[in-house]
């Protein structure tokens, strides 16, 4: 715990789902959700591996009935990556879900019913090793603590997280995976700096309901990457309304900016202004197309002009600065090309790949 009473990344308790650990110091993982529908396994198949070969750490499938559990056990047996099964109600889709290879259980235990089904639910979990994770929503917050709070405040948030907490502790289960959703970013980056001084269980990040493409991906950084850069949070999704995938590459991209996930190209460029004499918009754009499954370790800057680069530039690994109509390329800083703007991007590449 740290000095201002918070349960960092590294404080965390640790659980694995499947092979991957969670919690106590491990990455942050990149989490998404698929969409086919459930009864459909081959579409789910087909889409699962697309978000494995996008980078995806961790995959969730909505279970709502014994027919979608099929599509579960399918997915575990062509896909390497571990599965959440999404469980809203019915307590027996859980055990059911465990029986089928499930790697975690996403599933609130104060909504299925009496002690009994909690406990079956937690000694299936236990046995085979599965953590389950208890998502808040400010949506869908119980009767009692939305009129004890009068709105989905933060802490009435965390006091429900607490609640479904405790009714699992109660059979000794603590592989506990905590989310605290909310579409409105300051509450729930309220509500996760507020959870992380009340537990030390594993926090999985999301701005709920967040939007399409842009203005989903911005409400997501500025939550979670908030939460990231104070050292809280060990897996996140960006929910968006398109194609999932698009979410992992806005996690991965996420992460990379804050220092927390190495691999692949960083991008620096300029935002150009009235000293541009190059088309540095599409030099940049084409640059990052050209170069986005590079696995190099390495910073690139596309920049508009002699001031911002190699100048300001000069941290970057490489990158090309324009002038009037052509452009050099500069590694650590030192000029070591000219070339004209046609052949500024191709020269670029051959010097990355030379790396």
């Amino acid at each position: 715990m740290r000095g201002d009473g918070m349960y960092t990344n590294k404080d965390t308790k640790k659980v694995f789902a499947g092979g991957l650990r969670i919690g106590g110091g491990a990455p942050v993982s990149v989490q998404s959700m698929l969409n086919i529908p459930a009864h459909d396994i081959n579409g789910n198949i087909n889409q699962a591996k697309r978000f494995e070969s996008a980078g995806c750490d961790i995959i969730r499938i909505s279970v709502p009935d014994k027919e979608s559990v099929k599509t579960l056990a399918a997915l575990k047996e062509n896909i390497s990556i571990p599965v959440v099964a999404d469980i809203h109600f019915d307590y027996r889709l859980a055990l059911e879900s465990v029986a089928a290879g499930a790697d975690k259980i996403r599933i609130n235990p104060g909504n299925i019913g009496s002690d009994d089904r909690v406990k079956a639910v937690a000694a299936a979990c236990r046995t085979a090793g599965v953590p389950i994770r208890i998502g808040v929503n400010s949506g869908s917050l119980e009767k009692n603590i939305l009129a004890k709070y009068g709105s989905p405040t933060p802490e009435a948030m965390v006091e429900s997280g607490l609640y479904h907490i405790s009714l699992l502790e109660k059979f000794d289960f603590d592989d506990i995976v905590l989310s605290l959703k909310s579409s409105d970013v300051t509450k729930m980056y309220n509500a996760y700096v507020l959870a992380s001084q009340k537990c030390r269980y594993p926090l999985h990040l999301g701005v709920t309901e967040a939007g399409t493409a842009e203005n989903g991906t911005i409400k997501s950084a500025a939550g979670i990457g908030g939460l990231l850069l104070r050292g809280i949070g060990d897996t996140l999704r960006i929910s968006l309304t398109d194609d999932p995938v698009k979410e992992v590459e806005a996690g991965k991209r996420l992460l990379k900016a804050l220092g927390l996930r190495d691999g692949g190209i960083r991008f620096v460029s300029c935002p150009t202004c009235g000293r541009t004499k190059i088309d540095l918009i599409k030099i940049a754009a084409e640059a990052e197309k050209r170069l986005e499954n590079s696995d190099k370790n390495i910073t690139v800057a596309i920049m508009g002009c002699v001031v911002n680069g190699p100048g300001e530039a000069k941290e970057a690994d490489i990158g090309i600065a324009g002038g009037d109509g052509c452009g050099v390329i500069f590694k650590n800083g030192e000029i070591i090309k000219k070339l004209p703007e046609s052949e500024l991007l191709d020269g670029l590449i051959e010097e990355i790949e030379k790396m």
